[in-house]
């Protein structure tokens, strides 16, 4: 699959401190990719160096196929963690400002100025200061002002950070669109919940390296063997205290067990018979969030 985004070798230390220390990764072209870790990981260090507001002590940023170079970033959009309209200037002026600071002549960024303040519920503001917004409406100019020239590439860093529900799906439907046009979106998040429902492919970065890189799908499915859908009556705190289970979480009438590395389902059976009446159990794929705590665990142990 031809990639959008090749990160290769890239290393940053500051006044001694490693942010990034060889981070490699692949970005496929019209996919959603996660980039994903807690804070303080180098997740945004890492997409700085991408958008070339950082230079790397090492290694290489390729977009679009070649090495990158200045020209390619106009084919990129990019929302950072940290927002920045003026506030000062009116809303649909704040848009203009934005499109013709990506190339686009008045002429065409005008029309579609109009069209992002309609989509965005917000054509009745377009004449307010950017200092009248809710900051839900504030991000939202953010976001249409990223869209605006219509990049092959979106960088979103931490787009739902403060954001109400509504606004979430609004965001949410915004970004289908613009993958559903065959463009890619890179997604910097420590949200597991909004990644999980997004992200086709991701890699997850602790303490400046990436410990876990690949489609969703298939690194849910290799990890999937340790994690059990219980249904049954019985001790169930005894289940807590049954040798290789690590985790039990209730929900909906089934209990998820998060087991060690290769516990089967016949070894839960024979540890439970005792004191359990087992309607099911059946291997079930962990979540994100799972995922990313044993990850995380096991760069820290």
């Amino acid at each position: 699959m031809e990639a959008t985004v090749e990160l290769r070798d890239l290393h940053k230390t500051f006044d001694g401190h490693r942010a990034v220390e060889g981070v490699t990764l692949t970005v496929p072209r019209g996919t959603v990719f996660g980039l994903l870790g807690p804070n303080g990981a180098g997740k945004t260090t890492t997409i700085r160096m991408l958008m070339d507001i950082l230079g790397p002590d090492r290694g290489e940023v390729r977009l679009f196929g070649h090495p990158r170079s200045r020209a390619d970033l106009d084919r990129v959009g990019y929302l950072p963690e940290e927002r920045g309209l003026y506030r000062k200037m009116n809303v649909r002026d704040q848009l203009l400002f934005l499109g013709e600071l990506h190339g686009l002549p008045r002429k065409t960024v005008a029309p579609r100025a109009d069209d992002w303040l309609e989509r965005m519920g917000l054509a009745d503001r377009a004449k307010s200061k950017v200092e009248e917004l809710s900051k839900g409406m504030a991000q939202k100019i953010q976001l249409a002002g990223t869209l605006l020239h219509e990049p092959e590439l979106l960088v979103l860093d931490e787009p739902f950070s403060g954001l109400d529900p509504v606004n979430q799906v609004l965001f949410k439907d915004m970004l289908a669109q613009h993958v559903a046009a065959g463009r890619t979106l890179l997604l910097s998040t420590h949200v597991m919940e909004q990644a999980e429902k997004l992200c086709d492919h991701i890699a997850l970065i602790v303490r400046g390296r990436v410990v876990l890189e690949g489609q969703l799908a298939g690194i849910k499915r290799r990890m999937g063997a340790n994690t059990w859908l219980l249904k049954a009556e019985g001790d169930v705190d005894r289940l807590r205290r049954t040798p290789g289970v690590r985790e039990v979480v209730a929900g909906n009438g089934t209990l998820r067990l998060v087991c060690d590395e290769g516990v089967t389902g016949s070894h839960l059976l024979r540890e439970t018979v005792d004191f359990l009446t087992i309607e099911e159990l059946r291997s079930a794929e962990p979540t994100l969030e799972e995922i990313f705590v044993k990850a995380v665990n096991d760069a820290h142990a």
